[in-house]
């Protein structure tokens, strides 16, 4: 089922959804499911299988992770949820990605996530030849096929029928100069055929509150869903504003700065985050999206207070 068909279903009963990262390259899948199977009872009605950029060394591309398809097909084989693999524009070209979107086809995955990859600084990302500068070229890619216009002029192709997310920012992407700025952008990857949003994460629910009104005037009338994360360590304190450019409420810091050993920064993550969701939920969010990094004791804690 698709996510858009999802939120239109348990309109008034707004649900939880998860993403994870798949276990490295030689690991035991059952890692991956063991963290899964806790969660099950929530009865999330789907999550999304992130990937990572893949590394360079000598010039060459490494993976360190199973290939999407394959942890797809996996987890859709052991739970009853539908799996929404990542696609990035990053280190692929158009054809790469058309093989890999005609693989989830057969696979009958309803769902992507169309995003271009992170970059470690402002200006680095670099297409490949033949690869897509943008992830509004992307969604414009997957939803050609969804009217069966493949790369190449395939007489009676059948289409696919992919339901397409992508993310949005509450404090703006960090290449972009300014909100305003990054919601035209945001506007871009919708006009071009995406169905909902997804944003990162954030821990100040009024920011998030401003970016869905933003998006409402600019003419963003898809679904938003909320993506939050728990503060698990007091190392998160700097880590994740670095990696992610986003804030911490000063309310925040003060709690963790004043918690006497790491169990007490989690305690106070996880609380944190039980607050946030209330909250989101209280404004009529359709679902809030979850991230979880493989680490699900909390995640489990937060759903059984919230959900």
């Amino acid at each position: 089922m698709k996510v858009t068909e999802i939120i239109e279903q348990r309109k008034g009963r707004p649900f939880p959804s998860l993403e994870f990262v798949p276990p490295l390259k030689g690991r035991d899948l059952n890692q991956l499911y063991n963290a899964l199977e806790p969660l099950m009872e929530f009865r999330p009605p789907f999550m999304n299988l992130t990937c990572h950029r893949d590394e360079r060394a000598d010039g060459k591309v490494v993976s360190k992770r199973p290939g999407t398809v394959a942890i797809a097909a996996a987890v859709m084989k052991r739970f009853p949820v539908e799996v929404i693999p990542h696609l990035l524009c990053a280190y692929a070209t158009a054809e790469e990605l058309e093989n890999e979107l005609i693989d989830l086809s057969f696979l009958d995955i309803e769902n992507v996530m169309a995003l271009r990859g992170e970059t470690s600084a402002p200006g680095a990302f670099r297409a490949e030849p033949g690869g897509h500068s943008h992830c509004s070229e992307l969604v414009s890619q997957i939803k050609a096929m969804n009217r069966g216009a493949y790369l190449e002029n395939i007489k009676d192709a059948v289409p696919t029928d992919f339901c397409i997310g992508v993310a949005g920012y509450p404090e703006k992407h960090y290449e972009a100069p300014d909100i305003d700025t990054d919601i035209m952008h945001l506007k871009e990857k919708v006009d071009a055929g995406a169905d909902y949003i997804i944003t990162q994460m954030f821990y100040d629910n009024s920011k998030f509150y401003e970016f869905v009104d933003k998006c409402r005037v600019a003419g963003i009338t898809v679904p938003i869903i909320p993506g939050l994360k728990p503060l698990s360590m007091s190392k998160h304190l700097h880590t994740l504003p670095e990696s992610f450019a986003i804030t911490l409420p000063d309310d925040l810091v003060r709690e963790v700065l004043a918690c006497r050993d790491e169990q007490a920064v989690y305690d106070a993550g996880m609380e944190w985050c039980i607050a946030q969701s209330r909250d989101l939920l209280a404004h009529g969010v359709p679902a809030i999206h979850y991230y979880t990094m493989g680490r699900t004791v909390n995640i489990r804690q937060i759903l059984a207070r919230v959900f």
